[in-house]
């Protein structure tokens, strides 16, 4: 049985319908099976968050990107505490953590960043040093960060300083602030990074 993958899911707000919406990109279907995992959209409700993850967790949880963070003027609150949530059973049970675009910049408000507003960040294509060598990757993010908190460390920048990507030492929590599901064909390097987080690395 493949592994399954909990995905959090951006909040669209219907206005003259009164409904609060969860959605997710078709793409990061794909790109989870790509990785050989099965992905499982999961409803912005602590509720069933917390009787899911007791009755069958997962193997890993992906915070996927959309919204802002409400400390960034975002309106889903529902969908922080969500998260927040996850990374607090993930932490209690030992359950890795990929954080794409917003997921990366909820794991590091956690850690005390400063997330300001950014601008030259919203771009189909974007050159970022990863782990001191050039790389190409796409860029959708109106805040990020230059200081890296306490507890965390960054193993990518833009070449203005914006932190690009996270990890946790001693802890399967990454981050990053490139869209791996939008790129055509996914990049093998993001594939690997997921498959590392369920202990199934690619060797081709």
């Amino acid at each position: 049985m493949r592994a399954r993958v909990w995905l959090t899911q951006r909040v669209e707000v219907i206005a003259d319908r009164d409904e609060r919406r969860d959605a997710l990109d078709r793409r990061w279907i794909a790109f989870v099976d790509a990785c050989g995992a099965v992905a499982v959209p999961v409803p912005n409700d602590a509720a069933w968050v917390e009787t899911m993850w007791a009755e069958d967790p997962p193997a890993a949880v992906l915070l996927t990107g959309g919204n802002s963070l409400v400390s960034c003027g975002g309106d889903a609150p529902e969908r922080d505490a969500v998260e927040n949530l996850l990374l607090d059973l993930c932490a209690r049970d030992g359950v890795p953590v990929l954080g794409v675009c917003r997921g990366m910049q909820v794991i590091m408000a956690r850690h005390g960043a400063r997330l300001v507003p950014v601008t030259g960040h919203v771009a189909p294509r974007q050159t970022i040093d990863i782990a001191g060598v050039p790389a190409t990757v796409n860029s959708y993010h109106d805040f990020g960060a230059h200081e890296v908190p306490a507890g965390l460390e960054a193993w990518a920048r833009a070449r203005d300083g914006v932190i690009k990507a996270v990890r946790v030492p001693g802890a399967s929590v990454v981050g990053i602030m490139w869209h791996p599901e939008r790129m055509d064909p996914f990049r093998r390097q993001d594939r690997e990074l997921l498959r590392e987080l369920l202990g199934n690395g690619e060797t081709t």
